[in-house]
């Protein structure tokens, strides 16, 4: 679309004109996250008509780790994405993780076979993916707000704040956890919080270690949850904490944990005395329970934060959100337009959510209550680190690489499964050579 018309159009970008006549797509697509806009480039893929609506307008930050695993770094090689239009990229090639007694150990990724790691800010990450969309032809209405929504046989109207009615066969939400159009449709759970809950803040000035290595700290208090201090292309760092709800601390007590983490001395000798916080810290809960969740109803699809899709070990979701938006579209795409059975839809996009992530989710459960204790997070650290092969294939577990619980899924079972290459293959050889 040329950006002309994108101006005359209140849909084509940050639309602030009530339309006057119902917008009639495909798939509108609630949410331009990671999630919405995998969806909405799938279903384009496969020609559908599709309108993303978002009640932000992009750049616009959004809190979060910022790391991006193997797994969403396929992801958005699939989608086209080119790390070069993401300000803040940096590619990582290891990970260092201190164990709650104090040591550390280096976990590499394999050389010269593609990207296994990456960090970038989300405000970054996120806007490039918004104009990658538009790039191909994707209306994108910013600034406007999901309001409620009319479920009738063959559609669904949404109103909205800023584009007026749109009239979907289907609709994806993608709208975070505290979903707006799963609480239009009565299926949100009661007081739900998230499993998890998570601090940020970014440090600018960091030592030369912090603004190019990704490490990762098992502190005792905090089991299961970590510590960690993400690098970003701009010399500054992405540092933070994520514990699980209900566990060692309250949500109230998080400041005060903050405040005694950073005076710890590993962390403020891996920070370096340059270090100096850039604007105030944030949290965010974290919503890990995919395998519980209701993911479908009649003619709408949720994904990504708004599915619960997290890892519950990690509190990854950025690849699970591009994965579960591809699965949806997929779904979509897949069946009869514009007879399709909404049944055999949902039933199509619920089965490759729990034949990709609800095993894996189950198993990571199991894990995260071995790491509850300090032995047991000394132990996996030590395991580990016991030898290379175990530290470099350690690494691309922890990043996704392949999934979870490989051992327990024949049916996943490949050659190659723990010698195949990265995302983005040939990436790490221009970028050093």
């Amino acid at each position: 679309m040329d950006p002309r018309q994108r101006e005359a159009d209140p849909l084509g970008s940050t639309a602030t004109l009530e339309a006057s006549e119902p917008t009639i797509v495909d798939v509108l697509v609630v949410g331009a996250g990671p999630a919405g806009i995998a969806a909405a480039i799938t279903a384009a893929r496969h020609d559908l008509e599709v309108l993303v609506i978002d009640r932000a307008s992009f750049p616009r930050d959004k809190i979060c780790g910022d790391g991006l695993t193997t797994a969403a770094l396929r992801e958005l090689d699939e989608l086209g994405l080119d790390p070069a239009a993401v300000a803040s990229w940096i590619d990582v090639d290891a990970a260092l993780v201190r164990s709650p007694s104090g040591r550390e150990v280096l976990f590499p990724f394999p050389e010269r076979e593609g990207l296994y790691g990456a960090v970038c800010r989300r405000r970054d990450l996120d806007h490039a993916l918004v104009e990658h969309a538009r790039r191909l032809g994707i209306r994108i209405a910013e600034g406007v707000a999901f309001q409620s929504l009319i479920e009738a046989e063959d559609a669904v109207e949404v109103i909205t704040d800023g584009a007026g009615t749109v009239r979907a066969r289907w609709v994806i939400a993608a709208d975070g956890m505290w979903s707006g159009v799963r609480r239009s449709l009565g299926v949100a759970p009661a007081q739900y919080r998230g499993e998890w809950h998570a601090f940020r803040q970014y440090f600018r000035d960091v030592s030369p270690e912090a603004a190019s290595q990704l490490v990762v700290w098992f502190e005792p208090d905090l089991l299961p949850g970590y510590a960690w201090s993400f690098p970003l292309g701009d010399g500054s760092a992405n540092v933070g904490y994520g514990i699980l709800r209900g566990g060692s601390y309250t949500v109230p007590d998080m400041a005060a944990v903050w405040r005694d983490l950073l005076r710890r001395p590993h962390v403020r000798d891996w920070l370096g005395p340059r270090a100096e916080a850039e604007g105030p810290h944030r949290a965010w809960p974290i919503p890990a329970r995919v395998d519980r969740m209701t993911l479908t109803h009649r003619r709408t699809l949720f994904v990504g934060d708004a599915a619960a899709a997290t890892d519950p070990m990690t509190g990854e979701g950025i690849g699970q959100a591009l994965a579960t938006g591809r699965w949806a579209a997929e779904a979509i795409a897949a069946a009869p337009q514009p007879t399709a059975d909404p049944a055999e839809v949902r039933r199509a996009y619920e089965r490759a959510v729990h034949r990709e992530l609800a095993v894996d989710h189950r198993f990571a459960e199991r894990l995260t209550a071995i790491l509850r204790r300090p032995l047991g997070a000394r132990g996996a650290v030590r395991i580990a680190g016991a030898t290379p092969w175990t530290r470099r294939n350690f690494a691309r577990w922890l990043f996704e690489d392949y999934p979870r619980a490989l051992i327990l899924t024949p049916r996943r079972w490949r050659r190659r499964m723990f010698t195949g290459p990265g995302a983005y293959r040939g990436r790490r050889e221009d970028t050093t050579d």
